[in-house]
């Protein structure tokens, strides 16, 4: 990347990526977090960190059967390193809301993005807990 705007499009671009997972959780639209996973993609939850799931399609059925609850993430501290003009790292911590009964989780994901068809995907989601 030679260009700062290029460079600070795509360091947005992450940033919204990683807003965006939020949001599609956050609504149930498990077929929008899905997408925003290469092909070949594979994440961890952040209560099984060492976990991963791989491909898009184990991901959405992972989701999927997963059952129904209300939540409300809040990220924070999105740091994104542009590698080149197809890859990116981030690093970024998620609060995470469940209801009145249940204490609110700190947490961290390690990202990898890669640039495919011109929209940044994750690569790789790893997400941890900082408290436990």
């Amino acid at each position: 990347m030679t260009d700062a705007l290029e460079r600070m499009a795509a360091e947005r671009a992450c940033e919204r990526l990683i807003i965006s997972y939020a949001a599609a959780i956050d609504a149930g639209d498990w077929d929008a977090v899905a997408a925003l996973y290469t092909a070949d993609g594979r994440m961890s939850r952040p209560t099984a960190p060492d976990a991963f799931i791989a491909g898009r399609a184990a991901i959405l059925a992972g989701f999927r059967a997963r059952p129904p609850r209300t939540t409300r993430h809040v990220c924070a501290n999105i740091r994104v390193t542009l590698i080149d003009a197809d890859h990116a790292t981030a690093s970024s911590q998620i609060l995470l809301f469940m209801g009145k009964d249940q204490p609110p989780l700190v947490g961290s994901y390690a990202d990898r993005m890669r640039r495919v068809d011109g929209e940044w995907r994750f690569a790789e989601r790893r997400g941890s807990l900082d408290f436990v």
